[in-house]
């Protein structure tokens, strides 16, 4: 006959159930532990990307976009242009064309401004006639050159990066040309050093280079 075992004592069972109760309460925690960290990263993951959003995709919204041929910029002129912004949707319709003003100074030296003024970011507009940008907002008055002639505005009007390929003018567009866009590129000629921060030296006002424009503010 087999042996009926004897049944647990009375320690033995209160032993028992303090294990299975230790094992539930470490369950539950863990389980706890690991709903709250799962909130926390959902909570956390749209913060941080706001904060790192503009610095990590400074250079993912940023594109070389043809603006026109080299030869439909004559010297000595300042022509209102519009190209596509090239990060835009097809339901953005007419607000994916973006306005500039393209200078040619002498052959083969272009600059393309940024329309916006660079106090509140007024379109401005040029008058061939006076040789000036004239801002209709606040009375801000730039030369012809971009640099700021009088008014509120502290800098010169704000310019794209620019270059020449295949007989065609490109721009790299995708964001405006501010100082927070920018302040992360290459700081002024005369400023940059090894220990200076990029960010301090692109902010900071740059010596006047003789044509009266801040470098802080040129693409």
């Amino acid at each position: 006959m087999d042996e009926k075992l004897p049944p647990p004592s009375q320690n033995e069972q209160q032993q028992t159930l303090e294990q299975e109760r230790v094992s539930r309460r470490t369950f539950l925690m863990n389980v706890g532990i690991a709903l709250n960290a799962v909130v926390a990263l959902v909570i956390a993951t749209p913060v941080v990307a706001y904060l790192l959003g503009p610095v990590l995709r400074r250079k993912d919204y940023l594109q070389w976009v043809v603006v026109g041929d080299v030869s439909s910029f004559p010297p000595g002129e300042t022509k209102l242009i519009d190209f596509t912004n090239p990060f835009s949707e097809p339901w953005d319709g007419a607000s994916a064309k973006v306005p500039a003003y393209v200078r040619c100074s002498a052959p083969g030296e272009f600059t393309v401004f940024a329309i916006n003024c660079a106090h509140l970011g007024c379109p401005v507009r040029w008058f061939s006639e006076s040789q000036l940008f004239m801002c209709p907002c606040h009375g801000g008055v730039y030369y012809a050159d971009g640099s700021r002639a009088s008014g509120p505005p502290e800098r010169g009007l704000f310019t794209y990066d620019v270059k020449v390929e295949g007989g065609k003018l490109l721009i790299n567009a995708g964001q405006l040309p501010t100082l927070q866009n920018r302040a992360s590129a290459t700081p002024c000629p005369s400023l940059a050093s090894p220990s200076e921060p990029k960010l301090v030296s692109r902010i900071d006002p740059c010596p006047p280079n003789g044509s009266g424009t801040n470098a802080s503010t040129i693409g």
